[in-house]
């Protein structure tokens, strides 16, 4: 049986995992997690496999470890596969975010063109892991169709925001959802990041009422497919519900572009809402041709082309490549944040 090992370092990483999971399983594989920190394991399902420590992680011995994150131990068997937390939506610096290289990776699998082209570059300087498009294993649920619409009386709008307090909207636009949720005209779920602050949290709780929704949840996926437009900021969330080829308004979004409705100002919202609701041509066509810039294969299927990309990489080993970074520093912080000091 080929064994793999799922590495959470951050509790979003379920929704990333789980359906690589579940095309593990269904190829007649087996799956396990690994947990850097004991909190994020209490939202195992039944059935699913944990391994409490590396040395259970190093006896089983895993043919590859997927990661969304941007670490990953050395130390650990396997092949280390780079799946990504999210897009990449210019929150930093391309060199201190989405596309800098640490040297833990051998495989980096990535969504579209747009993430595939700078890593094939990095690629071909660095030498030493291949770049494969896949498409992004989060989203298989949402194209596959596990989260249906369902049927709505009133336009669902979908309000999402970033924890950062430099770019959240959240502070921003609470008088104004505020006012747009209890006028009845449309219905609201609204959703926050789970590192929002508390005060924040809790003031959006209170305006639960008939038409807006305050959801907690590990699954947004199910919020997107309900949703006919999105609300948000210069969150991750702005790339994963426009690849549904539905309308998205956004305050002060850093990377704006014409696949877009972005305001300045709260008192814009409500009419840019009302636009985007009504769904015009030149709108929609930019919104298409960005998804699929960013993720062309909606087919549900990118947690299985991860896995063939996976196997074809363990086939060929080194061939070809050079060898990865010593970091002889970054060993060592991997080695102090799980407390393992064993070198046999």
């Amino acid at each position: 049986m080929r064994r793999y090992l799922l590495f959470v370092s951050q509790l979003y990483a379920y929704s990333i995992l789980r359906p690589i999971a579940a095309a593990i399983a269904a190829r007649g594989g087996e799956a396990a997690w690994f947990f850097e920190h004991e909190r994020d394991a209490r939202y195992l399902r039944p059935g699913e496999t944990r391994l409490r420590s590396v040395a259970e992680v190093r006896a089983c011995g895993p043919r590859a470890v997927f990661v969304p994150g941007n670490w990953v131990p050395d130390f650990f068997p396997g092949l280390k596969v780079e799946v990504f937390h999210g897009f990449s939506v210019g929150k930093r610096s391309e060199s201190r975010g989405h596309f800098r290289v640490r040297g833990s990776f051998d495989l980096y699998c990535t969504h579209g063109p747009d993430t595939t082209a700078p890593f094939a570059a990095l690629a071909r300087e660095h030498g030493y892991f291949r770049v494969v498009e896949t498409g992004w294993p989060k989203l298989d649920p949402l194209f596959a169709g596990a989260h249906p619409q369902g049927a709505h009386p009133r336009p669902v709008v979908l309000f999402a925001s970033t924890f950062t307090e430099s770019i959240t909207a959240a502070r921003t636009l609470h008088a104004t959802i505020a006012r747009l949720g209890a006028s009845g005209e449309w219905d609201w779920l609204v959703t926050l990041h789970p590192k929002m602050a508390p005060d924040i949290v809790a003031a959006y709780r209170a305006l639960e009422g008939p038409h807006l929704r305050f959801v907690e949840t590990d699954d947004i996926l199910a919020l997107y497919a309900q949703a006919d437009v999105l609300l948000s900021d210069t969150s991750s969330v702005v790339p994963e519900f426009l690849v549904q080829l539905k309308p998205v308004v956004t305050l002060r979004n850093r990377k704006p572009g014409p696949q877009l409705i972005d305001v300045q100002r709260p008192d814009d919202v409500e009419g840019a809402l009302r636009t985007a609701l009504t769904r015009p041509a030149a709108l929609m066509s930019a919104i298409r041709a960005y998804a699929d810039h960013v993720h062309p294969n909606r087919d549900g299927h990118a947690s299985e082309r991860v896995l063939d990309a996976t196997e074809a990489a363990i086939a060929a080993g080194r061939t070809g490549l050079t060898r990865r970074p010593l970091n002889l520093w970054r060993r060592v912080q991997a080695r102090q944040r799980l407390g393992y000091w064993s070198f046999g």
